[in-house]
């Protein structure tokens, strides 16, 4: 560990880590070409690996990407203000503790226990599931609660198909269901045939409970989460004959258990896929954390975008031109700038049009808790552009459910 690489980056930054970008790729998914990644580097981890439609942000969490993935893919690197020395974050977790991300989220998980991405996919996601804690911990794993966010400033355009399955329909039985599961191998399990798809819209999210089936269409997704990568795909067939590897319907399958049918089915929480009101109990549509009126009189507009769940949430803070504004969080958080230019404490901010894999940015930070209470001076010099940035955080105290 780089104890005195880690020390030196939260002094030099007054207790805010500048991260450097975390790419990833996946061999099933074709990349939106959305996030800001340089054209020609869609596919800098080679062929084999597949095309890269992934950046996580303020992760600690490896990316369970086959036998060919690095031990620090899906990991966030601090990195100095001269861009010449790094460390993990998870090591900068684990050597600052409590001084870094609060001393009782310490001492309930023992490290970070969120991370945030954008997925970008050019065409929709097979239907899938995210298992809870107790099916996940059968291969050593954690659940995945995770939600989504649609930011306008990275989606230009919708890809293939921007509507999302989640769910049954109502009247769907377990029988058919798990017909779909058994037919999986045959070609099309029409598995969506018992499902409905809602259209995505731009500046608004869902919250997406472990246990739920749910095929995410072709918007860019900001999608924060529970520290985890654990999934399995129930859908054999996308739309333009995408054929989904069978191995991927037993991915975190105990081996005793792969070919249990049953087993597939208990992951499931049937109550909440056949919810007839799902619309209702899992739509979000961004709401801000004071009156409108007062905040902007203040310089800035400060939302909540992904509030449904405890373990990861998220707000949109928007700095209006000109403005300089101190604003205080209950609890440590990872930002990534979706727009405009300026100063976050001591540090450069921007939104680059373009990336070059490899590159350093300004464009992303995580701030420890100490720092978030105290309050982070953030300045937008331009008179015409705001800052618009995303904020993810693990339980944040002022979150009210």
């Amino acid at each position: 560990m780089k104890a005195h690489i880690i020390e030196q980056m939260m002094e030099e930054g007054n207790g805010i880590l500048r991260l450097a970008p975390a790419w990833v790729p996946r061999a099933f998914c074709r990349p939106g070409r959305r996030i800001r990644l340089h054209p020609d580097d869609y596919y800098a981890y080679g062929l084999t690996r597949g095309g890269i439609d992934e950046r996580w942000f303020a992760s600690t969490t490896h990316a369970e990407n086959g036998p060919l993935t690095p031990e620090d893919e899906g990991l966030s690197y601090a990195v100095t203000a001269d861009g010449s020395g790094r460390a993990l974050l998870r090591d900068a977790v684990a050597h600052l503790k409590g001084a870094l991300i609060g001393e009782a989220l310490y001492a309930k998980y023992g490290g970070w226990p969120v991370y945030s991405k954008f997925f970008d996919n050019l065409g929709p996601l097979p239907h899938h599931v995210h298992h809870n804690d107790a099916y996940a911990a059968m291969t050593g794993q954690k659940g995945k609660p995770e939600m989504y966010f649609f930011p306008a400033q990275m989606n230009n355009y919708g890809g293939e198909f921007p509507f999302t399955f989640f769910g049954v329909n109502p009247g769907v039985t377990r029988e058919q269901v798990k017909q779909a599961l058994a037919d999986f191998p045959k070609g099309d399990n029409k598995l969506l045939d018992l499902s409905r798809a809602y259209k995505l819209t731009v500046d608004t999210g869902w919250d997406v409970p472990p246990g739920i089936l749910h095929a995410p269409g072709s918007l860019c997704t900001y999608e924060p989460q529970f520290a985890s990568d654990v999934f399995a795909m129930y859908q054999s067939l996308l739309y333009f004959d995408h054929a989904v590897p069978e191995e991927l319907l037993w991915k975190d399958t105990p081996p005793e258990r792969v070919g249990d049918l049953d087993h597939l089915m208990n992951v499931l929480d049937w109550d909440l896929n056949a919810d007839p009101d799902f619309y209702q109990n899992r739509f979000m549509n961004p709401k801000p954390v004071k009156p409108m009126e007062e905040m902007r009189a203040e310089g800035y507009i400060d939302e909540w975008i992904c509030y449904k769940c405890v373990k990861a949430s998220a707000k949109r803070l928007t700095v209006l031109p000109g403005q300089t504004v101190v604003i205080k969080d209950a609890a440590a958080y990872g930002i990534y700038m979706l727009e405009g230019h300026g100063k976050f404490g001591v540090w450069d901010i921007e939104s680059p049009t373009m990336i070059r894999f490899g590159k350093l940015t300004h464009d992303e930070y995580f701030i420890s808790e100490d720092a978030a209470k105290a309050g982070v001076t953030i300045t937008n010099p331009s008179s015409a552009d705001p800052i618009v940035m995303l904020k993810h955080f693990a339980e944040n105290p002022d979150l009210k459910l």
